[in-house]
Order: structure tokens, then C-alpha cells, then sequence
């Protein structure tokens, strides 16, 4: 009897035992979990009921089953699937989503684990059910680490009133300088005015009195008038405004971007920033969004047969069949010419000038250097456009009380409207100011080939990729480029070699041809590398 006892309290063999106690489950995942043994562990929870499994989710160590990630992926996938399949009603348990998703993502942005796509799509689709919104948290993450990596390389040399480049802080004190001066000038001139322009008895203006004023007077006070008006309104002191603006923006960016750092870091308390750069950090960790958000849904990549090719350089685009509307349709035929064709062109031009003819590289580098320029450059444009209504009009959200929310809405109908505006106005609206940036970025960093000042065909180039880039960035689903140029691995779903000059067996990326292009996160066209 004893033995029989023994052996119907004894544990059975199926592993069904302890089902029915949180404790015991908990115990089991734990001691399966130490082993590794993850698969019998998602085993075990694929067996909970509703109860028990809310029960056995509030008390689960997460974090522990996070940092084995992506080996303990197959767990809790298993976990969500089964959260997803029996706990579809209100109230949901409440699980640490954002530290699994921060973690995929920081494992996705230095994939050193093999298969690791493999072992953690479903993961991620399955969490991407369970916590719809966190996809538009990985969403505005990402574009805010576009910006701010952006915002990085907007510290460069500015123009200053004639029009050459120089350091902003030298700029401001230019013109700081400058404004002392004249004001200065001003100062001597109010005390050396006349008694009838001065007027410093107060009697003396009265309506009265200046009605009665004689031809000398008005003469006199005409010419006192004029030569302080002559001194304070001068054009050149209007720079300094245009570089307290620059300014201003400079701060905000730099403000963006350790905002964004110190998220990261939020995220993954063991990084060092100290000596690492700031940019590669956070294209990493816009790079394992990237990842993250296609393999919470279907992403359409484009395939390289069909589409617009050059047969030179194997870049390729959708086929317009495939392509949301005609207005997309011709921006994105109008990126994959500028590459195939105008690109082509202005390069057998370039082999024309003695100092370029056997500089393949140089001439690559300048060509996509001024593609990328010109996004960031009317990106930046964009926002100011609509912050300069915004600031004109004094249009803020407010942060309180329920005239606030009223207003927030008015707020977002007025940059709607300029936003609309500018897509209206894309084709005419005069971007020189922007082509000028760009050229004199180009010129001065190159200032060892001053042919590139006269070619005309180069200045014609850059016109072109900055009036596309205006069209496309002022979209309502605007485009944007890639902006990971890391020379790593080829990552086939957003980039394709360039078929003449690349080796075919090498996986490692030696230099970048042409971005890719992206809207709500999808490749829309491949960028074309060299390996």
C-alpha cells in the first residue's frame, strides 16, 4: 500500500506536473530556464490555462529571461503566443514589453549572435500582436535618432555677410562687433542732434507746437532723422538675426541628441559613450529599430528584376505596378533616373577634367555626398518653414487646462496647412539659397580641386537632386534616405552591389554609391554598394 501510494503521489512522466499551482510552474520555467532547456519550457506554458498563466506572467523574473535573449526567444514567444491566443480581454497583465523590445533592438543593431532573425521574428511578431502601440514607439524613436543624427552634422561653416564660409562663433562675433560699432556711431549722433528734433522740454511736442513748425525746422529735422535712420537700418546688421537662428537650431539639435543618447543608455545601462562616437552609436540603435519594426509585420523589399536599371550599375526600383499612387510613382521614377541617367552623365563628365579622370572614388564620394546634403538639407528647411509660421503667429500647444487642448489642435491644423502649402508649392518654391550651401560645403572641403568652382554641369547636378529631394521630403508620407552608411556587411534587403565594380564573393562594403530610399520605414529602393 505504501508503495502504491508513493507511486500515485509521485511526479507523472508527461510533464504535466505541478499545473496546477503558480508556485510550482514558476519553479519548473526557472529550473528548465537554468538549463537552457527552453523549448520544454515553452512546452509547460503552452499547457496553462487563463488563470494560471496570468498568474505564473505577474510573478515571472522577465528580466532574466531578457538578458538570455535571444536563447530564451523560443520561451517567450511561446508566452505571448499563448497570452494572445487565451487572454485576449481586458484587463491585460501587465509585462515589461519595452524592456524586451529595447533589448531585441540593441541585439539587432550589433548582430553578433547567429540567427539571430531567425530566433527572434517570431518573438517579435507575436509582441508586435499582444502591444499594438509599441510599434509607434519604435516608430518615433527611430525618427527622432534620424534627426538627431541629422542634427550632428549641421555644425559646420556658415556664411557670413559677403558670402564667404567661416566658423559661426567667428560669424557672431563678426557681427556682434559690428553692431557695437554702429551703435556706438547712433549714440554720438542722438547727442549731438539739434533742439527741434530732440524736443527736450515736452512741451515742445505737443500737437500744437509741431504743427506749427517752420521750413527750417522741417528741414533740419528730416536731415536728423535720416542720419540715424541711415546708421540702425543697415542690411548687414540683419545677419545677426539670421545667426542667433542658426544658432538656436544648432542648440536644439545638440539638445535632440543627447536626449536620445541618454534614452539609449536608458536602455542598455552598460554602454560606454565616453569615447565612442555619438553618430555610430545611434545609427546602431536606429539600425536594430529598423530590424525590429520589419519583423513585426510584412515589409515590401523591392527585387532586383524589372523596375528602371542601367545595366552598368545594377540599381533597380519597384515597378510602377506595385507603386501607391502616379504622384509616387513619378518621384520615385524621377530618384531611380537622377541615379541611372543624370548621375551617369555628370560622372563621364567629370572623367573629361585631368584632375578627376582616374579618381572613380572621389568623384562616387562627391556624387553621393551631395544626394545625401540635399535630403538633410531640405529636411531641415521643411521644419523651419513650418517653426517660422509657428513663431510668427505665436502658435503654441500650451500645457494646461482645457483651452490647451483646443488649441493644440489649432496648432497641428496650422502646420498641416503649411505643410500643405509647401507640397503645393514644391516646384516653384526658389531653393538657391539651399544649392549654395551645398556647392560651398563641396568646394571648401575640396579645395584642392578648384576646376570643380567652374563646372557648371556639377552646380546643374546639385539643382537637381536639391528640387527632388524638396518634392519628396515635402510629401505627405514624405521619403527620406538610409541614413546607416557603415561599411559592414552587404544587408541584401536594403542594399545590392554595384555589378562593375564590386567582388562578387566579398560581403564587406568598401564604399557607398547611392542611398537607399525609405518611406514608413520600408526600403523602397535599394542602395547600391561597393564590396
Amino acid at each position: 500500500m505504501v508503495d502504491n501510494r508513493e507511486r500515485i503521489r509521485g511526479p507523472s512522466r508527461d510533464g504535466r506536473e505541478g499545473l496546477t499551482s503558480p508556485r510550482h510552474v514558476l519553479r519548473r520555467l526557472m529550473l528548465l530556464s537554468e538549463g537552457r532547456q527552453y523549448r520544454e519550457a515553452a512546452g509547460v506554458v503552452g499547457r496553462l490555462g487563463p488563470s494560471l498563466l496570468r498568474s505564473v506572467v505577474s510573478e515571472l523574473p522577465m528580466d532574466l529571461l531578457i538578458e538570455a535573449l535571444p536563447h530564451s526567444a523560443y520561451l517567450l514567444e511561446s508566452f505571448f503566443n499563448r497570452l494572445n491566443t487565451v487572454l485576449t480581454l481586458n484587463p491585460k497583465p501587465e509585462i515589461s514589453v519595452d524592456s524586451i523590445i529595447w533589448h531585441l533592438v540593441k541585439l539587432f543593431g550589433n548582430p553578433h549572435e547567429s540567427g539571430l532573425r531567425q530566433r527572434c521574428s517570431k518573438l517579435i511578431e507575436s509582441i508586435g500582436t499582444w502591444s499594438p502601440t509599441i510599434r509607434d514607439v519604435l516608430k518615433d524613436r527611430r525618427k527622432a535618432l534620424d534627426q538627431a543624427i541629422q542634427g550632428l552634422g549641421i555644425h559646420g561653416l556658415t556664411a557670413d555677410q559677403s558670402g564667404n564660409l567661416t566658423a559661426l562663433h567667428t560669424a557672431l562675433k563678426t557681427e556682434l562687433q559690428r553692431h557695437v560699432d554702429t551703435y556706438k556711431a547712433a549714440i554720438h549722433k542722438l547727442d549731438e542732434l539739434s533742439p527741434v528734433t530732440i524736443h527736450q522740454d515736452p512741451a515742445q511736442s505737443s500737437h500744437q507746437r509741431l504743427l506749427a513748425i517752420n521750413h527750417d525746422d522741417l528741414q533740419q529735422r528730416l536731415i536728423d532723422n535720416k542720419t540715424i535712420l541711415t546708421l540702425l537700418d543697415k542690411p548687414v546688421l540683419k545677419q545677426l538675426g539670421q545667426l542667433v537662428e542658426v544658432l538656436s537650431q544648432r542648440v536644439q539639435c545638440d539638445k535632440e541628441a543627447l536626449f536620445c543618447i541618454g534614452e539609449i543608455r536608458r536602455s542598455d545601462p552598460l554602454l560606454s559613450c565616453d569615447f565612442r562616437p555619438l553618430a555610430g552609436i545611434m545609427m546602431n540603435f536606429a539600425r536594430g529599430c529598423d530590424s525590429v519594426l520589419r519583423l513585426m509585420g510584412p515589409v515590401t523589399v523591392p527585387s532586383s528584376p524589372g523596375g528602371y536599371s542601367c545595366c552598368s550599375d545594377g540599381y533597380h526600383s519597384d515597378s510602377a505596378d506595385s507603386l501607391p499612387d502616379d504622384s509616387n510613382c513619378e518621384l520615385i521614377r524621377a530618384f531611380s533616373t537622377l541615379y541611372s541617367k543624370t548621375r551617369v552623365e555628370i560622372v563621364e563628365y567629370l572623367d573629361t577634367i585631368p584632375q578627376l579622370k582616374n579618381a572613380f572614388y572621389l568623384k562616387t564620394k562627391i556624387l553621393f555626398s551631395i544626394i545625401v546634403l540635399a535630403f538633410r538639407s531640405c529636411q531641415g528647411l521643411r521644419e523651419r518653414k513650418v517653426a517660422e509660421v509657428r513663431r510668427v503667429l505665436g502658435a503654441t500647444t500650451g500645457c494646461d487646462g482645457e483651452s490647451s487642448v483646443g488649441n493644440k489642435v489649432s496648432v497641428l491644423n496650422l502646420e498641416k496647412a503649411v505643410r500643405q502649402y509647401l507640397q503645393d508649392t514644391a516646384d516653384s518654391l526658389p531653393l538657391v539659397d539651399i544649392e549654395k550651401q551645398i556647392s560651398n560645403q563641396i568646394l571648401s572641403t575640396l579645395y584642392e580641386y578648384p576646376c570643380l568652382e567652374s563646372c557648371q554641369q556639377l552646380q546643374q547636378y546639385i539643382a537637381s537632386c536639391v528640387r527632388l529631394a524638396w518634392k519628396m521630403v515635402t510629401q505627405p508620407n514624405s521619403y527620406s534616405l538610409d541614413n546607416d552608411f557603415t561599411h559592414g556587411l552587404l544587408q541584401p534587403e536594403k542594399q545590392e552591389r554595384h555589378s562593375s565594380y564590386s567582388d562578387r564573393n566579398s560581403g564587406i562594403i568598401r564604399a557607398f554609391v547611392w542611398p537607399a530610399l525609405i518611406q514608413d520605414y520600408r526600403c523602397i529602393l535599394k542602395a547600391v554598394v561597393i564590396t
